[in-house]
């Protein structure tokens, strides 16, 4: 059975660097996290690509907006109504916590902003632990279901294993290092695309494969 660090160097030599979070600010990695729920991220990218014509990808400017405004402007994105409602509660969080301002954000203690993060109306442990690793710098390795197919289907954890224990795998067994969680996830969705596919994996072509 691989260990943890044989997936990464095996993915590694693989893929090579995977460049991630896209994202020209750490606020536009903050959007990006609360937009990419259930979509891909090339609609994603147009929602984003929206706000930035319309000079609107800025904290105070978005916190302004009706919700009914947002929405319009981030329909490519999918579910554009309930995630303008998800964007509109963090960006209230956001403007009245932390004054829109990342660099104030990060200065918290990691725990106790995700413990803020997470009473945030509409953002769940996954979406929490992108903004805190992949805007804020923060050591925390971000779960999702590429990660838990692969481990499961590796025998590294088993079907009932919830988020915090399959993060506490990671966390536990890998030295807290930004860089390495940034691309050890994003090595993770590479390979959930590419082969470890929820129907038809690419089983015989996987390169983890022994």
């Amino acid at each position: 059975m691989l260990d943890l660090r044989q997936i990464y160097r095996k993915l590694y030599a693989k893929f090579g660097p995977q460049h991630w979070w896209p994202g020209d600010s750490p606020f536009e990695v903050m959007v990006g996290a609360i937009l990419t729920q259930n979509t891909n991220w090339a609609n994603v990218e147009k929602a984003i690509n929206n706000l930035k014509k319309h000079n609107l990808l800025n904290p105070q400017k978005l916190n302004t907006l009706s919700l009914k405004k947002l929405a319009s402007y981030i329909v490519a994105c999918g579910y554009y109504n309930i995630k303008a409602k998800r964007l509109k509660e963090f960006l209230k969080f956001f403007c009245q916590e932390y004054k829109g301002n990342p660099k104030k954000m990060a200065k918290t203690d990691t725990q106790e902003l995700r413990r803020k993060l997470l009473k945030v109306s509409g953002i769940g442990p996954e979406t929490a632990d992108s903004i805190l690793l992949y805007a804020l710098g923060k050591p925390v390795f971000v779960i999702d279901a590429y990660t838990k197919r692969i481990l499961l289907r590796h025998n590294l954890i088993k079907e009932d294993a919830d988020y915090t224990k399959v993060q506490n795998l990671f966390m536990k067994n890998l030295k807290p290092d930004v860089k390495l969680f940034n691309e050890y996830h994003a090595l993770l969705v590479r390979l959930g695309k590419d082969f470890c596919l929820k129907r038809r994996p690419r089983c015989e072509m996987c390169p983890l494969k022994n």
